[in-house]
């Protein structure tokens, strides 16, 4: 396993462990004795030692299941990462409460690497309406928390602001070779580094889908390589090659994937991807883009809806349906949309179509996405 290192000097595996996709039961409940071994090989076997978690991942029960996991000694074999749910925070005192909480599901008096969860522009101005700088400060100076950062949803803009605005230790983007001008992207990667504020990165294989139903024409592109790789290696080695990633996170479903990407990890060096390799990936990258559906920009002009519906995160996740196939990070995602806010609640009014500046057919893609995902 390689290993790079934060600014105050950690070793930290370039792999870590993202629970937000453990093993599961077909009830859809964590599959305990899976989950435990995969985290628990990957640290004896693998040499993983950074263990990511967040509040709502598996309904809370991800926090719980990585206590369980990192008991019998495995506490102190690694890095432990958690998140403050920024969104949920109704007072300055629920901040508190929900750290707690946190401690006590995670069974440790102690996370190493904390973070804002999931920072967009609204949730920017959550977390300073309720002081969270200060109480992060504070973690700190208490010895709860070793070190303070962020994830990241939204556009460059406001990354440079959330950035500038105060002295994390690191910070944690969405990256992979489709994702490289999309949110943070690229930019924010290297924005944070001159900086000095080491990047994790989350999605790299973009939820599964760079790597499960490859379409026919991305098959072909990648025969052309004179090293042949498989699709996750690919896009490991992509995001691997940045000098400036610390960690890359990837949220293992089974027991294969973790031993797969420990051995890929072991091999993708920073900088080691020829032009040649580079052109190839900038070549998928091109085709799968051109495989998209509906040409939405996120211009968010279809916005507010009466029915409050997020249309330009439905058309995404519609065109990834259309690109992909059918992919359980797909059907995840569509799950977050607010119950009462899917595509299946549109009254196709049609206000949306008449500010829609690509004069794409919304109420079309409504149904078609409601069909897709059963509601």
């Amino acid at each position: 396993m390689q290993y790079r290192q934060f600014k105050n000097g950690d070793k930290v595996s370039l792999l870590g462990v993202g629970t937000m996709r453990l093993p599961c039961l077909d009830n859809g409940e964590i599959d305990r004795p899976a989950a435990i071994k995969m985290i628990r090989d990957a640290i004896d076997k693998g040499g993983v030692n950074y263990v990511d978690t967040a509040y709502k991942y598996h309904d809370g029960d991800s926090e719980v299941l990585v206590g369980e996991a990192l008991k019998d000694g495995y506490r102190e074999k690694v890095y432990l990462a958690d998140k403050m749910p920024v969104w949920l925070v109704k007072n300055e005192e629920e901040l508190t409460e929900i750290f707690q909480e946190q401690l006590r599901r995670l069974n440790t008096d102690k996370i190493d690497y904390y973070l804002a969860h999931n920072l967009t522009k609204q949730i920017w101005k959550i977390a300073q309406k309720h002081n969270l700088m200060s109480f992060l400060d504070n973690l700190k100076a208490t010895g709860k928390v070793g070190n303070v950062g962020f994830s990241f949803h939204d556009d460059f803009e406001t990354f440079k602001e959330i950035v500038d605005a105060y002295p994390w230790d690191f910070c944690q983007i969405q990256l992979n070779y489709m994702d490289k001008n999309y949110q943070a992207g690229v930019a924010g990667l290297k924005y944070a580094a001159e900086k000095g504020i080491p990047v994790v990165i989350m999605e790299p294989l973009k939820g599964g889908k760079l790597t499960n139903n490859i379409p026919p024409e991305i098959a072909e592109l990648w025969k052309e390589a004179k090293v042949q790789r498989t699709p996750a290696e690919w896009a490991l080695s992509w995001v691997a090659n940045f000098k400036e990633v610390v960690c890359i996170l990837s949220g293992m479903s089974n027991y294969e994937q973790m031993e797969q990407n420990v051995q890929i990890m072991d091999k993708a060096l920073p900088e080691s991807l020829t032009v040649e390799e580079l052109e190839l990936i900038d070549k998928v990258s091109d085709k799968y883009n051109s495989l998209i559906k509906y040409s939405c920009t996120g211009c968010k002009y279809c916005i507010p809806c009466e029915k409050k519906i997020m249309i330009p995160d439905i058309i995404e996740l519609c065109n990834d349906y259309n690109i992909y196939g059918d992919t359980p990070a797909g059907h995840m995602s569509y799950s977050w949309q607010t119950p009462g806010r899917t595509a299946g609640n549109c009254i196709e009014c049609g206000v949306c179509e008449e500010k829609c500046p690509q004069h794409l057919p919304i109420r079309e893609i409504m149904k078609e996405t409601a069909e897709i995902f059963g509601y």
